[in-house]
């Protein structure tokens, strides 16, 4: 479980910034702006330590609830415009066609 013994910060402060880090493309220092503009002042460093330290226990937490993928899955792909450039956009389903992952 998560230790936060003598943590100066909240436990909800230090797992929404981690969310953020981990969901989205952001640095630490952009994390860092975004939370002295909700009136958490915290510094990037601080954010980092946080990421190094809880990250892996978190995720070491959610694989026991991730969904298990079946034994046969199917990889699409197609070519798609994006701002006036084309890409490639691929998708992994399952057996149901629930999408895995894509990319």
């Amino acid at each position: 479980m998560l230790v936060v013994k003598g943590m100066r910060f909240p436990i909800e402060v230090i797992l929404v910034c981690i969310r953020w880090y981990a969901a989205y493309p952001l640095s630490y220092r952009q994390l860092e702006e975004m939370m002295e503009e909700r009136g958490v002042t915290v510094d990037h460093s601080t954010v980092s330590r946080w990421a190094i330290r809880f990250l892996p226990l978190l995720e070491k937490i959610f694989r026991k609830y991730k969904r298990p993928v079946g034994g046969s899955w199917r990889m699409d792909e197609t070519y798609i415009k994006v701002k006036g450039a084309w890409k490639y956009l691929y998708r992994a389903v399952d057996r149901d066609g629930k999408t895995i992952a894509f990319y």
